[in-house]
């Protein structure tokens, strides 16, 4: 049985268990009542906790640039790799060349 089998069976069978006591609990047991306040407690406390871990999380990421300012950031970007690309061919060949074949 590989690892993960493993992982798989026991998860299994731990959860197995843990329904048939807490259904023992809050069906069979005297402490019915405070188990399920627990329960719902847990539940809402997660619930909300996940809530506000988002909440904190987009108040606290600062806002991305605008698309606008990406765009120049590019374009300068690009003019100043053409006029690299220009001096070198000038540098290679004496003179710059086409940067597509010509058509005729």
């Amino acid at each position: 049985m590989s690892r993960d089998q493993l992982v798989g069976s026991l998860l299994l069978t731990v959860s197995v268990i843990i329904i048939i006591v807490y259904g023992w609990l809050v069906f069979v047991s005297e402490y019915y009542l405070l188990i399920l306040k627990l329960t719902g407690f847990i539940a809402i406390a997660g619930v909300f906790g996940i809530l506000a871990w988002i909440g904190y999380t987009l108040a606290t990421t600062p806002p991305p640039k605008p698309i606008e300012e990406i765009e120049k950031e590019i374009e300068e970007e690009l003019k100043k790799l053409e006029s690299e690309t220009k001096e070198q061919q000038k540098i290679g060949t004496g003179e710059p060349r086409p940067s597509r074949p010509s058509e005729t």
